[in-house]
């Protein structure tokens, strides 16, 4: 009788721990607004809302867990052979829904809060994303580490994003303010606002944003307002590799210092326009081009 009770104890000993294995492996981690992310274990099955995200993804070692992602996500080479669900804008949630994810990432100011909330609703785990300084990359590729049991290389990945970016801080950060004007697009003329986390690019630089106290992610201005602004440097990023053409309309208002100094330049969308560990080789180009503008000012 007593070995039966022993063993008995024994089994529901080990059924207990059976039952508390899931636990060790939960996953708790806050997106970027606030809300908790919960998952029974680290993501198998990730579907990823915006092309910024999946390099990300990627580059905190997750990218073989990716099976669902949007139009445009073209970077590294592998992610060109995810599987589709519509664009970041424009999502086909019935796609979303067949591919069976354990968590979606979605992009607070690119995705529509409806889409985001009917996922939830059908009890998909969704991260949501919005870094709007150029540190707070860093922060995510962890966050994503976590997510996804990578952390190893997460880590890895971030701590090396810290200091090179510590590096650029100590390069240029203390030198002398260029009045900045960021040219998303022109027409409408867009920019970037405070928040904008290519403002933190131009801070980074040394620089200020002209339009840097404007709450608004993208804001529309005028050409009035630039001119009045007169900015030292026009930094366009156009939607390509190549250099828009219509940043040389700028070029007709000589009153501006920029275009009198010739301080019109160009970084590649892909470099400073995604929150990616890319975002630093983007900077960079910036820091460089705003020490242009410093070198072309009058002496005397």
């Amino acid at each position: 009788m007593l070995k039966i009770l022993l063993s008995v104890l024994l089994l529901a000993a080990f059924g207990m721990a059976g039952a508390a294995a899931p636990a060790r492996d939960e996953v708790l981690v806050k997106d970027d607004t606030g809300a908790t992310v919960r998952l029974v274990h680290p993501a198998q099955r990730i579907v990823t809302l915006a092309p910024h995200l999946v390099e990300t993804l990627f580059a905190a070692g997750a990218g073989e867990k990716l099976v669902g992602t949007v139009e445009f996500s073209d970077y590294p080479e592998a992610a060109k052979r995810v599987t589709r669900v519509g664009g970041y804008s424009r999502l086909n949630l019935e796609a979303v829904v067949a591919l069976k994810p354990d968590l979606v990432i979605a992009w607070q100011s690119g995705n529509a809060t409806a889409h985001v909330d009917k996922l939830r609703a059908l009890g998909f785990p969704v991260y949501v994303s919005q870094p709007n300084r150029i540190d707070d990359v860093a922060a995510e590729i962890e966050r994503f580490g976590i997510l996804a049991g990578t952390r190893t290389v997460a880590n890895a990945v971030a701590v090396n994003f810290r200091e090179r970016l510590a590096a650029l801080e100590e390069r240029y950060g203390k030198r002398s303010p260029v009045r900045t004007f960021y040219q998303i697009w022109k027409q409408p003329l867009m920019t970037v606002g405070r928040e904008q986390i290519i403002s933190s690019a131009i801070r980074l630089c040394g620089g200020e944003n002209v339009f840097g106290t404007l709450e608004t992610m993208a804001p529309t201005v005028t050409v009035e307002a630039v001119i009045a602004a007169s900015p030292e440097a026009i930094v366009a990023s156009g939607m390509d590799e190549a250099r828009p053409e219509w940043l040389d309309d700028w070029k007709r208002w000589t009153s501006i210092t920029a275009v009198a100094r010739d301080n019109l330049f160009f970084v590649p969308p892909e470099l400073i326009q995604r929150h990616t560990p890319r975002l630093l080789d983007g900077a960079e180009r910036l820091c460089q081009h705003l020490d242009t503008a410093r070198g072309r000012r009058p002496r005397g």
